[in-house]
């Protein structure tokens, strides 16, 4: 720290994690309802391998938020993620640096491959929870572990096989990537086709109808149909 700015780590910091013994000795306050709140933390953020969730409690020990967020694999110390816990910390929640004692509760969840014994990551992890914590005014809380084998609360023995780090398959669609390819103009149409119910066709309109019309005789043909004439003579006689 100089002139009350973070300046970053140097060689002069000591070791930034914490052994499972270490952690133990802190005292975090045990969650209640371990298991209620794995499987709701995991409903709302459907962690993947590499995700980070924290979320913050309150005195009733609800919750009240939480962000989701994933780590570049290079970063691997614990003030890169003590700086990333508490900048997702500011995002979502108020601080309570003002409090004389606190009152809220970070917890922390980590979703990753391996088994479920401690590791050197999750030391590094648990330095960072308890640092960022402190640094917005939180009581330090639980770290979770979301392994193949299940869910585990580090420190005081609490685990469980469901969810574990491949639920997130099981959960609903978000991405637009993971919806049903777009077919051709053709296709959709024998298609919307073939799904439309068969309609009856209706009989076409009879046009009005035209009237009889005699066809045109020749005059000629009219006298040949006519008797023939008797061309004599007839003789008129007077009336007696």
């Amino acid at each position: 720290m100089i002139n009350g700015i973070d300046r970053g780590p140097s060689h002069y910091d000591k070791r930034r994690t914490l052994t499972l013994p270490e952690w133990q000795q802190l005292g975090v306050p045990l969650l209640r309802a371990p298991r209620e709140f794995v499987t709701e933390l995991h409903r709302r953020h459907l962690p993947q391998p590499g995700t980070t969730v924290v979320a913050v409690l309150d005195a009733e020990h609800r919750m009240t938020a939480s962000a989701s967020f994933g780590v570049r694999p290079q970063f691997s110390d614990g003030w890169d993620h003590r700086n990333a816990l508490l900048g997702h910390l500011r995002r979502v929640t108020p601080h309570d640096l003002k409090r004389i004692s606190p009152n809220r509760t970070a917890v922390l969840l980590r979703c990753r491959d391996g088994g479920p014994d401690w590791t050197e990551q999750d030391g590094a992890w648990m330095w960072a929870l308890r640092a960022a914590a402190e640094l917005h005014g939180l009581r330090c809380g639980s770290y979770l572990t979301l392994t193949p084998a299940g869910w585990q609360s580090l420190g005081d023995g609490r685990r469980g096989r469901n969810p574990h780090s491949g639920s997130w398959t099981l959960g609903p669609v978000h991405t637009v990537t993971e919806l049903p390819p777009r077919t051709p103009s053709d296709t959709r149409a024998s298609r919307s086709a073939a799904r439309t119910p068969m309609q009856t066709p209706t009989p076409p309109v009879p046009a009005p109808a035209e009237p009889q019309i005699a066809p045109v005789t020749s005059l000629d043909a009219i006298r040949a149909l006519e008797p023939a004439r008797d061309n004599r003579t007839v003789r008129r006689t007077g009336t007696r």
